[in-house]
C-alpha cells in the first residue's frame, strides 16, 4: 500500500466519509473526493467522469451499491489506475486473510485464518467473517453481520445488518439477505431472502428453500 499518492475517493456521501477516515487512520494524508454533487465541507475536485484525468494518483471506490462499485471498479482497473484496499486500524484481520483490491475492512469487523475476501467488497463495521470464509467480489457483508466458518458468498451478494449465516452454507451469487436473516442451508438461486429462518421473497411471498 503505497499511502504516499494522493487517495481519490469515488462518492462522497456517508460511505465515503466513513471510508475516507478509515484511509487516514491507516495513514493517509492527502484524500479528495469525486461525485457529482459538490458536498458542502469536503474536498469534492471533479465529477465521476473525471477520473482519467488524476493520473500519479490511486483510488477507491465508495459506492454502496454493488452494481455502481462494480462498474466504477472495473472503469478504474481499465483505464490502468490503481486500487487501494483499506483496513481500519481497530478491525482485526488474521495475517492468513486474503483481501482484494478496492475493498475495505471497517472498525470492529473480523477476518478469521485463512478468508478470502474478492475485490470492491465491503466488510461493514463490527461484520465478521470466519475461519476459511469466502466472499466474492463486489459483495457487502453490512454492519453486525456474521459468516460462521467455512461460508462461501458469490459474487454481488449483499447480506444485510444483523444477518448470521452457518457455517458451511454457500450462497450464490446475485442476492440480497434481508435484515436479521438467519441462513441456516444452501442458497442456489439468486433472489430476496428474509426471515428466521431465511426464505425467498417471490410476488409478495415467502417460499421455502428448495
Amino acid at each position: 500500500m503505497n499511502n504516499k499518492k494522493k487517495l481519490i475517493i469515488i462518492g462522497a456521501g456517508g460511505h465515503g466519509r466513513v471510508c475516507a477516515e478509515a484511509a487516514e487512520l491507516a495513514g493517509y494524508g492527502d484524500i479528495a473526493f469525486l461525485d457529482d454533487n459538490n458536498v458542502e465541507g469536503l474536498p469534492v475536485i471533479g465529477t465521476l467522469d473525471d477520473i482519467e484525468k488524476f493520473t500519479g494518483c490511486c483510488f477507491f471506490v465508495a459506492i454502496g451499491s454493488n452494481s455502481v462499485r462494480k462498474k466504477i471498479l472495473n472503469k478504474i482497473k481499465a483505464a490502468g489506475g490503481e486500487l487501494v484496499t483499506i483496513i481500519h486500524p481497530f478491525s482485526c484481520v488474521s495475517k492468513s486473510a486474503v483481501i482484494g483490491a478496492g475493498t475495505v475492512v471497517m472498525a470492529g469487523a473480523v477476518v478469521q485464518a485463512n478468508a478470502k475476501i474478492g475485490d470492491g467488497v465491503i466488510i461493514n463495521t463490527c461484520s465478521s467473517v470466519d475461519h476459511d470464509c469466502t466472499v466474492g467480489s463486489f459483495s457487502h457483508i453490512a454492519v453486525g453481520a456474521h459468516l460462521a466458518g467455512t461460508v462461501k458468498i458469490g459474487d454481488s451478494v449483499f447480506v444485510g445488518a444483523n444477518c448470521a449465516i452457518s457455517n458451511n452454507i454457500s450462497v450464490t451469487s446475485n442476492c440480497v439477505i434481508g435484515a436479521g436473516t438467519a441462513v441456516i442451508c444452501d442458497i442456489k438461486n439468486a433472489g430476496t431472502y428474509v426471515g428466521v429462518p431465511a426464505r425467498m421473497v417471490h410476488g409478495g411471498k415467502c417460499l421455502e428453500i428448495n
